[in-house]
């Protein structure tokens, strides 16, 4: 089962969930979610899943294995994690309320999550659509983001799943920033940018 890290509960009143990246663990992406979510007037709860594989180098996990790539488990991965996010209580902060932000691997499952919960919105950073991938209606915005120049992830990826999204008819946004397979002080501006303008105003 993954497992959850959360800061700032007492007060909160809106949420960000994290999911990191293949070989990361749910520290990693602590920093950002401080980074994106302080300064504004709204008090933001931040919670970061650690994924419940362990990697095989020995350290960091996987949310299911990719070298080789195993899709066949990318199913009960999704069923695991949401489990472990119903963990959370939405009544004291309700899934409207509640944004959701994955790297890399974590963007792929962010992807998957966002076909079957109705968050406020979904961040999807240097991510790739699972070859199965379909948006569902009454899907949340989705926001992908991709480095130029990512020699892990190609941009093609986030091309591919701005694409589906857009031949199915749903709203989404693709923004290119200069960068390899990263979240650098421009993503994180312009990811704060969106929380303000669709979330918060």
């Amino acid at each position: 089962m993954a497992e959850l890290l959360l800061l700032n509960s007492e007060s909160a009143t809106n949420r960000l969930v994290l999911l990191h990246g293949w070989g990361a663990d749910g520290n990693d992406l602590v920093p950002v979610g401080k980074l994106l979510t302080e300064g504004f007037k709204e008090r933001f709860e931040i919670v970061s899943i650690s994924a419940p594989q362990t990697h095989p180098s020995g350290s960091g996990r996987q949310w299911y294995p990719l070298y080789p790539h195993e899709w066949e488990e990318v199913p009960n991965a999704v069923l695991d994690l949401e489990k472990s996010l119903n963990n959370l209580c939405f009544k004291s902060i309700p899934l409207n309320k509640t944004l959701l932000l994955g790297f890399s691997q974590g963007g792929a499952m962010a992807l998957e999550l966002a076909t079957r919960k109705k968050f406020g919105g979904v961040f999807a950073l240097s991510s790739y659509p699972h070859p199965e991938w379909k948006p569902l209606k009454d899907m949340p915005p989705v926001f992908l983001c991709h480095g130029k120049t990512d020699q892990v992830v190609p941009k093609t990826a986030s091309q591919k799943s701005f694409d589906i999204l857009l031949k199915n008819g749903f709203k989404s946004d693709l923004y290119f920033f200069d960068g390899g397979h990263e979240i650098n002080n421009d993503l994180i501006d312009h990811c704060r940018e969106k929380i303000k303008q669709e979330f918060l105003s």
